[in-house]
């Protein structure tokens, strides 16, 4: 028996994390924008609705800073100490995200409440809802571009940031409809009501996102979309001969793990048995590039 391991060459994903801390960079100027703007926006109309806004938009500055500081050390190379890299501070970014959006929302509904029991006639409505739709446009299209490029480049941290400024644009919409109903219907419960609803859906969103970090954490295996993949490269190198067993799966940031054990008959060379296993190995990289392969050789028996 031998134990084949097959390093990485040439086949990096197509964006280091390194290379995509800029966008963790627009990340935090869209953040520090939309903060002024809806800030400006709540103290125009006194809408604890707007106000919620805001904290959200102060939540994405936080998670923009760690997604950034998650992202340097996603880009350092495996050390002694860190034999498979440094990939899982994305899934900590993620996580961390997740529960700045608890905090957000704890205090979107303290201030719903509070707001219920001491109403408040709102002001200068227009003006301030104009202001508000201008933050959630430069929130839209950050959101978009964070999420395209975290699915092109398979990272956890851009696609958790373009989900949570997208929702951002959803719970704007809905309070931009509430406090203009407000201002049409004039009545003022309407207002904590949605910024409570905002919270809710908020809530939801953390859950969310500090579930699927959890997971990744505890090593969850690759999606099935991907393990398919596997799944086809090896039927198609499956021969009365050659066969394969006890497939694993993991991924750390940009990186997936792969190990499996190739079954060949005994009285094979060792020359020969390595070579398909880089065969192998280099088939599933094809398949799944930035993928670290390793074969464990056994004897087929039967």
């Amino acid at each position: 028996m031998r134990r084949l391991a097959f390093p990485r060459v040439g086949d990096e994903p197509q964006g280091t994390a390194s290379s995509l801390t800029r966008y963790a960079w627009l990340s935090i100027a869209a953040a520090v924008v939309t903060i002024g703007l809806k800030t400006g926006a709540y103290l125009l109309t006194g809408s604890v609705g707007l106000l919620s806004d805001a904290a959200e938009s102060l939540v994405n500055l936080v998670a923009a800073v760690v997604a950034l500081v998650a992202l340097h050390v996603a880009a350092k190379p495996a050390d002694a100490g860190h034999h498979f890299g440094h990939g899982k501070a994305e899934y900590l970014s993620a996580g961390i995200e997740g529960l700045m959006i608890f905090v957000a929302a704890g205090f979107i509904l303290f201030s719903a409440v509070q707001r219920l029991l001491h109403p408040v006639v709102l002001e200068s409505l227009g003006l301030g809802l104009a202001i508000s739709a201008v933050a959630s446009v430069v929130n839209g299209a950050v959101g978009v571009l964070l999420l395209r490029k975290g699915t092109a480049h398979r990272s956890v941290t851009l696609t958790a940031d373009g989900k949570h400024l997208l929702t951002d644009v959803w719970t704007s919409a809905g309070v931009i409809v509430g406090v203009l109903l407000v201002a049409l219907t004039g009545w003022q419960p309407l207002d904590p009501i949605v910024a409570a609803v905002v919270g809710v859906n908020i809530l939801w969103t953390g859950f969310r996102l500090v579930s699927a970090s959890m997971q990744s954490l505890l090593d969850a295996a690759l999606p099935a979309e991907e393990l398919d993949r596997i799944s086809t490269v090896l039927d198609r190198m499956r021969t009365t001969e050659v066969d394969f067993a006890e497939l694993r799966t993991r991924a750390s940031g940009q990186h997936r793990f792969i190990t499996l054990t190739v079954l060949v008959p005994g009285d094979w060379t060792v020359e020969r048995a390595h070579t398909l296993t880089e065969r192998v190995a280099s088939a599933i990289r094809a398949a799944l590039p930035g993928s670290d392969v390793q074969a464990h050789l056994q004897p087929r028996r039967g």
